[in-house]
């Protein structure tokens, strides 16, 4: 029978691999978005060198500076998402629509009556930076390898033996009560489904999947993905001589995510074992469940400047710190097949696993100008840049306190985690302590790299109280070649095989607005595109064979509206 080779190690995966965490999970809890009120939003969120508008308390908090009276306001958002998903002809496609609360929030203006400081600004306010929303369905009408192969690949990298993945009596594979290795639950699963089956000596064993000679099927996948970043600004701003407006703001960052998926697979002549000790040849219908969720909090620091030499030129800058997060998540998985003609379905599942953990997100600066021509025409323009490279998890440490904790860490201020080869050792306040996140932190830096968003909008003023508005944005992938390419083997946590990376992301937007005295109103629309690559498990270099793949693509249209009042 062919199998599948993947090139793993135990030490990869992690010291709990149901827990271990994976570069994909750092790049999903860092990634931006173009969010916020609706003009903000209609002119591209090129905004960084304006400001006057809540939604730059994320961006440039300098904006905060440029208000010349107190705000309130709202923002509402109808957000319809659409996907498809291309493999071998076959296509799936799903939509999901939400109403969403973009921002909502006020500012305070303190005239000082002084010339060379004019006035202080106070901002809170809330803003759904970004929106991890998104439902994928695809078809793979012609399987040339399964899941199950992948599975019996990792157990053969880890030298697995029967010992280590019977779940009978009181074993645990989170902590085995023998002291052992910690097998991956996807093998666990595997065994008790009869996915994989041991050959050979149970002590050293060789492990088997059910695709080979003569087997063929087809599979299908749906991926569920929910949740949001949510922000909430404290800022503090004014402006020196109505020359140079600064701004500063703390952020209190809320995350939660969560992600269901299915992969299923249908497969004729498959190499089964249904626990007699004899491979058989029938037919096989196969899932795979995950769920994942995943909650934590954060805070970040920005500070920014806007700069007006002249009346028609603006020019900003701002720096964001990384977001330093405690994070909490939890996996399920469990299996379901019928084989043969037994017309039965069976089920084995994992307990619900927890783990706890830091991270921290990219540095990122923005750069920005803006003209402003008679009085009516404003282009503006932004550069935004991150490098996702640098990425780090940590371990969790519950008697973090500021006292002797995150403010002394060489980590908090951005120092590379030092780690061993084993443990990924980190050094701490007062020497050193363990956690599983060196292998995963060199796998950042592996498959990521730095990524550029460039904002370009308009707004043109046709009478003093109408205005129209439009905006482009580009983002690259932060995807390095070799990993897009399928020339890495990719590290998932958990029973979650499958991850996609994704391409650009393209933004176009259009915006009216209009003030009547102190109320304003504005209206948004922007559509967002992307492609993505959607793997059900790694690819192995080393092998004839590919991951089951599907090229999708995200669709993302949203029509906003913002109401203020200015006091």
């Amino acid at each position: 029978m062919k199998k599948l080779y993947i090139l793993l190690t135990c030490a990869s995966l992690g010291v709990a691999p149901m827990m271990a965490q994976s570069a994909i999970d750092g790049f999903r809890f860092s990634q931006t978005d173009i969010k916020g009120t609706a003009r903000f939003m209609g002119m591209g969120g090129a905004f960084g060198a304006l400001g006057a508008d809540m939604t730059t308390l994320s961006y440039n908090p300098a904006g905060i500076g440029v208000y010349r009276s107190s705000d309130i306001g709202l923002t509402l958002n109808l957000d319809c998402q659409s996907s498809s998903a291309l493999s071998g002809g076959a296509k799936g496609s799903e939509t999901d629509t939400k109403f969403l609360l973009n921002n909502i929030g006020g500012v305070a203006t303190f005239m000082l009556g002084s010339s060379f400081l004019p006035n202080v600004n106070v901002g809170f306010t809330y803003n759904k930076s970004v929106s991890f929303n998104r439902v994928t369905t695809g078809v793979i009408p012609s399987l040339r390898n399964s899941i199950t192969n992948y599975m019996a690949g990792v157990a053969n990298s880890c030298d697995l033996t029967v010992g280590d993945v019977e779940s009978t009596g009181s074993f645990d594979a989170y902590y085995p009560n023998d002291g052992g290795i910690a097998a991956p639950w996807m093998d666990v699963l595997g065994y008790d489904s009869y996915f994989i089956t041991p050959t050979g000596d149970p002590d050293y064993p060789a492990w088997e999947g059910q695709f080979g000679e003569g087997t063929s099927g087809s599979a299908q996948f749906n991926e569920t993905i929910q949740g949001a970043v949510n922000e909430y600004n404290i800022a503090l701003g004014g402006n020196f001589r109505n020359l140079v407006y600064w701004g500063m703001d703390f952020g209190i960052i809320d995350l939660d995510y969560s992600l269901y998926s299915r992969w299923g697979e249908r497969m004729n002549n498959a190499y089964v074992d249904t626990g007699s000790g004899v491979v058989r040849r029938m037919s096989s219908n196969i899932a795979l469940d995950n769920d994942y969720w995943a909650s934590g909090s954060g805070f970040n620091y920005k500070l920014g400047v806007i700069v007006k030499p002249i009346q028609e030129l603006r020019l900003g800058f701002a720096f964001h710190t990384p977001t330093w997060y405690s994070i909490t998540e939890n996996y399920y998985a469990k299996t379901g097949f019928v084989y043969g003609d037994e017309l039965r379905v069976t089920s084995s599942e994992t307990p619900t696993g927890e783990n706890s953990y830091n991270f921290r997100t990219p540095w990122r600066f923005i750069a920005s100008v803006a003209g402003v021509i008679g009085g009516r025409f404003i282009v503006s323009a932004d550069y935004d840049w991150q490098s996702y490279q640098y990425m780090n998890f940590s371990a969790y440490n519950p008697g973090y306190s500021w006292d002797g904790g995150w403010w002394d860490d060489p980590w908090f201020w951005g120092a590379p985690a030092a780690n061993t080869a084993d443990t990924g050792t980190r050094a701490g306040i007062n020497g050193a302590y363990n956690g599983p996140f060196g292998v995963t932190n060199s796998e950042i830096k592996q498959y990521y790299k730095t990524s550029g968003t460039l904002r370009i909008g308009a707004e043109f003023r046709v009478t003093p109280r109408f205005s129209v508005r439009a905006g482009y944005a580009y983002t690259s992938s932060p995807v390095k070649e070799k990993a897009r390419d399928d020339k890495e083997i990719i590290q998932t946590s958990g029973t979650l095989t499958q991850y996609s990376f994704d391409d650009a992301t393209h933004y176009v937007s259009c915006g009216l607005g209009y003030n009547f005295k102190s109320f304003y109103v504005d209206a948004a629309y922007m559509y967002k595109t992307r492609k993505s690559v959607w793997h059900a498990y790694t690819v192995d270099p080393g092998s004839e064979y590919i991951s089951p793949s599907a090229k999708v693509s995200n669709n993302n249209n949203q029509v906003v509206l913002t109401m203020g009042f200015k006091f």
